[in-house]
């Protein structure tokens, strides 16, 4: 799953990696180390620019609610649950498939935090129940320190308890897709020896949809509507492209906020699992 993850790049930076079009400054957001939902993130999305005549798509770096809240929602708490969205059934759901087919997004990260999960609490996720208090976090990250473009769906919701013209009438939130994690090894796992994890599987059986580059055009063109065509995008990232490795404690408590939390330990903290 993707539950917390950080967000600390520059607007400046992303439009220029992302090919953006459109921004608009006063949506800048701060440098973000612990990312947790209900929060604004940044996302980039292609659609219309209703400023202009011109009706071709145009990419834009956009501020959005992490927390998808569906059009049909009677109110946007649902949003609270809606944070992932599975790969694997994202184009029957019906809380995804409109966004899934019209509203897609990328969501620009520097990487995702995960807390491993035993082997007896791994058995009680699995079948939906719930587990005990999360371990030791992990931070996975690019192993080339590029830019993280998770897989996302946005989509829009009107408050009806709001007249038209109030600012917040209209809600924009989304969803990180997830896919099951990658059981090859991990960037340097080999090399690394020790007791720790040597796969993304081995952190938790979820993972963020990493979209590589040259996905990218496909997977924002909101000309690709037909689910069976954008399901071959849904595809696992190559392997082998990431690293994790133990992060403080501190980044559980989602007060915490700061480069720190990105500092790498040198082992797993007393008391935690590996």
């Amino acid at each position: 799953m993707c539950g917390r993850y950080s967000a600390s790049r520059r607007p400046e930076d992303l439009v220029g990696l992302f090919d953006v079009a459109k921004w608009e400054p006063e949506e800048a957001l701060a440098p973000d180390w612990n990312v947790a939902p209900t929060k604004d993130v940044y996302a980039v999305l292609e659609r219309r620019d209703k400023e202009t005549d011109d009706p071709a798509p145009v990419r834009q770096l956009r501020m959005l609610r992490w927390g998808l809240v569906p059009s049909w929602a009677k109110t946007p708490e649902v949003g609270v649950k809606m944070i992932n969205a599975r790969a694997e059934s994202v184009h029957e759901k019906s809380s995804f498939k409109k966004a899934f087919s019209t509203r897609r997004c990328l969501l620009p990260a520097d990487g995702y935090y995960e807390w491993v999960t035993a082997g007896s609490e791994r058995a009680l996720e699995e079948q939906g129940k719930r587990k005990r208090p999360r371990k030791q976090p992990y931070f996975v990250t690019p192993a080339d320190g590029s830019v993280m473009a998770m897989a996302g769906l946005y989509e829009f919701w009107r408050d009806r308890t709001l007249p038209p013209e109030h600012p917040r009438s209209w809600w924009v939130t989304c969803t990180v897709v997830t896919t099951e994690a990658e059981t090859t090894p991990l960037a340097g796992a080999e090399e690394s020896g020790g007791d720790g994890p040597k796969a993304l599987a081995d952190i938790h059986p979820r993972m963020p949809l990493v979209l590589p580059r040259e996905r990218w055009a496909d997977w924002l063109d909101p000309a690709r509507t037909d689910p069976d065509d954008l399901r071959s995008l849904l595809a696992a990232p190559p392997a082998g492209m990431m690293r994790a490795y133990p992060v403080s404690t501190d980044v559980s408590n989602v007060r915490n906020n700061g480069p720190e939390l990105l500092e790498e330990l040198e082992a797993p903290q007393e008391g935690t699992l590996f």
